[in-house]
């Protein structure tokens, strides 16, 4: 009975011993690791400072053994973006080829940089026109000269604008001048630059003949887009051509009122036009040799 019991308990205590080494191998583990966490220190994340050589500046970099411990990711570090590259200077060569040009100006904001010159002149020409007034009303003109200016108009050069104004064109006028004091023995000067408007060209011109002044007047000319401004520079000299001779007593029948009357009833005609393209109708005025000119034709009616 002893010896049973004795064996029994031996039984015991081995199965008891066999259980709990493994029990005491993973506690002295255990303490082990603690032990060696308790020593270990981080190291911390040095304060950012921003470089002052470049304005592009990174974080300073954390080597990536540290980071992974710190459980962070590395930090890359970036280079300053180099300056932008300066383009190339041109060669002789190059410069020939393409000169420089001056940018094209839009005249109808800018108007006309051709003001008259005001430099000194030669001794034989010190009459400035530009602003003289030599041998104005100083001495008549010849009577030929006078019967040529002031002649009577041949009723087939004057014309009918279609609101009813009489009119001489302007070649009229230059053709009297040239029988009055011959080509070459007249012109017009300007007194000024050229002012030109949203909708309209000026400008003042003086009418000399026989080397004195005549006249002044200031022509000018409607336009309708900026490429029809050189244009209406012309017809704003013609017109200016026409107010200076009315000084001269050419044709002045054109400013009578009775004259006026007399040659619209004589020579005129009112018509009801309609336009080929819009088909819109309305009533002008015209010679009555005359007839209606593309793109108006004759109209019966006038609704």
């Amino acid at each position: 009975m002893d010896c049973a019991m004795r064996t029994t308990l031996r039984l015991a205590r081995t199965t008891t011993t066999a259980t709990a080494l493994p029990t005491r191998r993973a506690l002295t583990t255990s303490t082990s690791r603690l032990q060696s966490n308790s020593t270990y220190t981080p190291q911390r994340r040095a304060p950012y400072t921003p470089c002052a050589s470049s304005s592009h500046s990174a974080r300073p970099a954390i080597p990536t053994d540290q980071a992974s411990k710190l459980g962070a990711s590395p930090t890359i570090t970036r280079s300053p973006t180099s300056a932008p590259r300066q383009p190339p200077v041109p060669t002789e060569r190059q410069t020939l080829a393409n000169p420089p040009q001056d940018p094209i100006l839009d005249i109808s904001q800018s108007g006309l940089s051709d003001a008259p010159s005001t430099r000194p002149q030669a001794e034989e020409q010190q009459v400035d026109w530009t602003t003289s007034f030599s041998g104005l009303s100083s001495q008549a003109f010849s009577k030929e000269a006078a019967d040529i200016l002031l002649a009577p108009l041949e009723t087939d050069d004057i014309e009918i604008k279609p609101d009813g104004i009489l009119y001489l064109p302007e070649i009229k006028y230059r053709r009297i001048l040239n029988r009055a004091f011959g080509p070459g023995g007249w012109g017009l000067a300007p007194r000024g630059e050229t002012i030109v408007t949203a909708k309209a060209v000026t400008r003042e011109y003086a009418l000399v003949a026989n080397g004195r002044l005549v006249s002044i007047a200031r022509g000018e000319q409607d336009y309708f887009d900026s490429d029809g401004i050189p244009t209406a520079t012309e017809g704003c000299k013609s017109n200016a051509l026409m107010r200076c001779c009315k000084d001269l007593g050419v044709a002045s029948e054109l400013w009578d009122p009775r004259f006026i009357r007399k040659f619209m009833a004589q020579h005129s005609k009112e018509m009801w036009v309609e336009h080929v393209v819009s088909k819109k109708k309305k009533k002008i005025t015209m010679r009555k040799d005359d007839e209606p000119k593309y793109p108006f034709k004759e109209s019966k009616a006038g609704y």
